[in-house]
């Protein structure tokens, strides 16, 4: 009972406090522009001009390693407990959802994660949010809702060993997988 109020006690807390900006880590990729795409799924500060579509690759992903091979981010990263897709994503965003607009063929499967703390239930429901907020982001861009699929793996499938903010930080995501694409 104790851990359930406690859960509560900080569910209405990062509510609370969600309007206050985050604190960024080191582990994140530099921020763009003002541009934001929302758990909502609005598009805030707009998208527009040469930002529009322009892919951000992550250091060394070449490889396909957090980018597929066109340089567009295929791991979408969380701040802790949130749903919200942070700025630094939108241009990834923008890119898939106009690749998927344009081949009506292609689908993707929203792979939501989440780090190791918190209930394995709470973690479920965490990832979920966090793969339909990318979901919504991307049929704002063009893709279809027959294109997408989302699955929660919550804290079951951790990219980073570690128990430390900079491996949490690294498990905190979506992936944006085509399957078969591989």
């Amino acid at each position: 009972m104790k851990r359930i109020l406690g859960l509560i006690a900080v569910v209405a807390l990062s509510v609370a406090v969600s309007g206050c900006a985050h604190k960024k880590h080191a582990v994140k990729p530099p921020a763009s522009s003002s541009d934001s795409v929302t758990s909502q799924g609005a598009t805030a500060g707009g998208v527009s001009g040469g930002d529009v579509g322009k892919a951000l690759p992550l250091p060394g992903s070449a490889n396909g390693s957090g980018a597929d091979a066109g340089g567009i981010k295929t791991t979408i990263y969380f701040d802790f407990d949130s749903s919200e897709i942070r700025s630094e994503f939108t241009s990834s965003i923008v890119a898939h959802g106009r690749r998927l607009g344009a081949d009506h063929t292609l689908k993707v499967r929203l792979e939501g994660n989440t780090d190791e703390r918190g209930s394995a239930e709470y973690n479920i429901a965490l990832g979920e949010r966090r793969a339909q907020a990318v979901k919504r982001a991307l049929l704002l861009q063009g893709a279809t809702e027959s294109q997408l699929s989302t699955v929660s793996y919550g804290e079951e499938r951790p990219v980073a060993p570690g128990h430390d903010e900079a491996a949490w930080a690294q498990n905190r995501r979506v992936e944006i997988a085509y399957p078969g694409a591989r």
